[in-house]
């Protein structure tokens, strides 16, 4: 599973380092995204749908106060690969 640390970012950083990461990521994948920006819990889950993916779980202040962790399930194939 693929981790994008984002905690100390805000907005619009940890949707655009989900993005990179995700970006290659065959469908089906999972990656966790690891933020402290509460508005996380508003932005990914818009980019998701918008791009296809999906939100499996998320869980907050779990280890670290002000943790939030995201695990995301990629949906699609990816088309815009450099060749």
């Amino acid at each position: 599973m693929v981790i994008v640390d984002a905690r100390g970012l805000l907005c619009p950083m940890p949707v655009i380092r989900v993005q990179e990461a995700i970006a290659c990521l065959p469908a089906g994948s999972r990656l966790q995204l690891v933020a402290t920006d509460p508005g996380v819990h508003a932005d990914v889950p818009a980019w998701c749908r918008v791009h296809g993916h999906a939100i499996i779980a998320v869980a907050n202040n779990d280890d670290v106060a002000d943790t939030i962790r995201m695990w995301i399930r990629v949906g699609g194939p990816c088309d815009d690969a450099p060749k």
